[in-house]
């Protein structure tokens, strides 16, 4: 097994109440809620936590995008992987650097990708690994005005061409429905030929599960919700699906997101970092109502089909003050909000509190 560390980079000082006042973090005034000392704070402890982890010996670190959000501020996370990437490279060590990624189905500049990929291969001496996201729906479609119906289709477009550009040995042109060039000819290229692992984020839809074992990919599955509440049916089916394509159970073709809060006792990571988790789903995701994660057009048929058939992939995103089951970006009133006591015992070990991605 690999464990790394996954970081986003939330703004840290959002009020108490927030998920009272505010609709969702998507739609929160910038303005109205930043001390600027505090938001140069909140990306150095970013950059900081990231090294820490390679200086500690995790064997990976991962980084993610979201844009125009409190809880990542990472519009590109290429930036924080290369200062990560020439970091551990200076100092020695074998880290290797995930990005989680760039959102293939928002982008409308697919070789800017390709490129930056590229380059963070050759920075970091052939220790990326690529994530290939669709990427979340109110990104794409709300932030970035993408037409839902067109998300995937190009996100399929953009992930052929971003392969292709990295191990064509000859110029070539690229005549898409999407994009259009009259040469691609990429400098410089991955160091990892024809291509560095790619590992596909998703919520454990059929589709793209049976899409990632058909091409040899990596599965990440970012519960947030644990192996017990979420995960054990998301494995089973992803290796019932494996069976069907004829793909072993390499433990390699699947990674999990896990909340690790450590203390030493279960009291003390209850009362240590309940705030914090419970400021997480409240205050974060769980402000992002179901219209923000799936605007119409956006999920396949199968997909749609999938969640009402298995709502109990929700997880804990089921349990949010706004949840994803609402139909509205309203908050709902502070006395709902308090009623509910939120499940947050740990397992004691040592270390620090974070989110680890096991592979």
């Amino acid at each position: 097994m690999k464990v790394s560390l996954f970081e986003q980079v939330p703004y840290r000082y959002l009020p108490a109440g927030f998920e009272d006042r505010y609709s969702s973090v998507v739609t929160a005034p910038y303005f109205e809620l930043v001390e600027p000392e505090r938001m140069q704070e909140s990306l150095q402890s970013g950059y900081g936590e990231l090294m820490h982890a390679a200086r500690a010996g995790f064997d990976g670190v991962c980084v993610t995008e979201h844009s125009q959000s409190t809880y990542d501020i990472s519009p590109n996370p290429n930036l924080m992987a290369a200062a990560v990437a020439y970091g551990t490279r200076a100092e020695g060590l074998d880290t290797a650097i995930t990005v989680l990624g760039r959102s293939l189905g928002k982008s409308r500049e697919p070789l800017k990708v390709a490129e930056e990929y590229a380059l963070l291969d050759c920075i970091s001496g052939g220790r990326l690994i690529a994530g290939f996201p669709v990427g979340l729906s109110y990104d794409a479609n709300q932030n970035g005005a993408i037409p839902a119906i067109e998300t995937r289709e190009r996100y399929n477009e953009h992930r052929e061409l971003i392969l292709k550009a990295w191990s064509e040995p000859d110029p070539f042109a690229w005549n898409g429905r999407f994009e259009k060039y009259g040469q691609v000819n990429l400098w410089p290229r991955p160091i990892q030929q024809p291509h560095p692992p790619i590992w596909i984020p998703g919520s454990g839809s059929p589709g793209t599960m049976m899409d990632i074992l058909r091409r040899d990919y990596a599965f990440v599955y970012l519960s947030w919700s644990g192996p017990k509440l979420v995960g054990h049916q998301i494995f089973d089916r992803y290796w019932e699906f494996a069976e069907k394509q004829g793909r072993d159970r390499n433990p390699y073709r699947l990674a999990f997101l896990q909340v690790v809060a450590v203390s030493e006792t279960d009291a003390d990571a209850e009362k240590e970092y309940a705030p914090h988790l419970e400021a997480h789903y409240r205050a974060g995701l769980g402000t992002v109502p179901v219209s923000g994660f799936a605007v119409p057009g956006y999920a396949e048929p199968a997909g749609i089909e999938h969640m009402i058939r298995n709502p109990g992939d929700l997880g804990m995103l089921a349990k949010c003050t706004t949840s994803p089951t609402r139909r509205s970006w309203t908050p709902r009133s502070r006395s709902s909000a308090v009623r509910r006591r939120w499940p947050t015992r740990s397992r004691s070990s040592s270390g620090n509190f974070g989110s680890g991605i096991c592979s």
